[in-house]
């Protein structure tokens, strides 16, 4: 598959999920960088953005089975993974399986479910798979977590723990729309829902294929120096008490490789790694006076710090 063939497909998903969608087309590209990359998103704004609406649209776009789990204090991990249910007219176990059991996985309000609950999407986040009872069932192909939270409502909520938080390779906000996008949603869904005329564009075989795409894409040195100058500051930077992780490294470089293939280059630069930056390692800092995931103050100390990396040279990327 070429450059302009990748380009050309992810530019359709992108134009078919715009057409119910308003005005969200870097939240989606963020979507599927996280897609192409095999990584996990947290979308963090208030209710009636239209989450749940990008989610079902991207799903449809790609011809992938959505389910969606609203997470409350009482939910159990068998809610989310699946339970062995005795059949007495067989006399046997059956496997029921979850909701995890999908292509996209809208975990809807993570933070108000308990740890416990929330832990049972380590397994599925981190290995594709799912054990009950001591039986290891794999998981479909592709597979995201696609997690909200709402920032302004923290009565009965369990904020995630870290191990959990550094497995989501994106942390992104849907943000209200500007005035003409508002209009153009009210004009969009007056006569109806968009969203049940919409078509499928791609399908599961050809986002396995532009997945293994992702690790081809070309990192230089100069990028891969430039990557780790970033990561280091994040460690030595005086206000960071715990700076971004080997994973968060890492995720980060899947993540740019994804973003080059979605401009379709297959070669990585310093823009695509300085672009996904503070999705990629915002929620993974911890600053030495403040709780984790205040992104209103790391984002900016980020901005500063990124200013403070030398971006490797034209002469240096050529090398290539």
């Amino acid at each position: 598959m070429n450059k302009q063939v990748i380009e050309k497909k992810l530019s359709s998903v992108i134009a078919n999920v715009g057409s119910v969608v308003v005005g969200k087309e870097s939240v989606l590209e963020h979507l599927l960088i996280a897609l192409l990359a095999q990584g996990h998103v947290i979308l963090e704004d208030v209710p009636g953005t239209g989450k749940t609406l990008l989610a079902k649209s991207l799903a449809r776009s790609l011809a992938c089975g959505m389910k969606r789990i609203q997470f409350t204090a009482d939910l159990l991990p068998s809610d989310v993974t699946g339970i062995n249910v005795f059949n007495q007219q067989t006399a046997q176990f059956e496997m029921r399986q979850g909701p995890v059991f999908s292509n996209i996985l809208l975990a809807d309000e993570l933070n108000r479910a308990t740890p416990r609950t929330q832990s049972s999407l380590l397994e599925c986040m981190e290995e594709r798979q799912v054990t009950i009872d001591g039986v290891t069932y794999p998981l479909d192909s592709p597979f995201i977590v696609i997690a909200t939270q709402n920032p302004i409502d923290n009565h009965g909520t369990f904020p995630l723990p870290e191990a959990q938080l550094d497995r989501f390779m994106l942390c992104i906000s849907m943000g209200y729309p500007t005035d003409d996008e508002e209009l153009a949603i009210l004009k969009r869904f007056t006569a109806g829902n968009p969203l049940e005329e919409l078509q499928a564009v791609l399908g599961r075989d050809e986002i396995r294929e532009l997945q293994a795409q992702v690790p081809k894409v070309h990192v230089s040195d100069a990028v891969y120096g430039y990557l780790l100058s970033i990561v280091a500051a994040t460690r030595n930077h005086a206000d960071i008490a715990f700076g971004a992780s080997p994973r968060g490294s890492l995720q980060l470089l899947k993540a740019a490789q994804a973003l080059a293939l979605l401009r379709g280059r297959d070669f990585a630069l310093p823009d695509d790694v300085k672009a996904l930056v503070k999705p990629v390692f915002a929620h993974r800092l911890i600053l030495k006076d403040s709780f984790r995931g205040e992104t209103n103050r790391v984002h900016p100390l980020l901005d500063s710090l990124l200013a403070a990396v030398p971006v490797p040279t034209e002469a240096a990327l050529e090398s290539r």
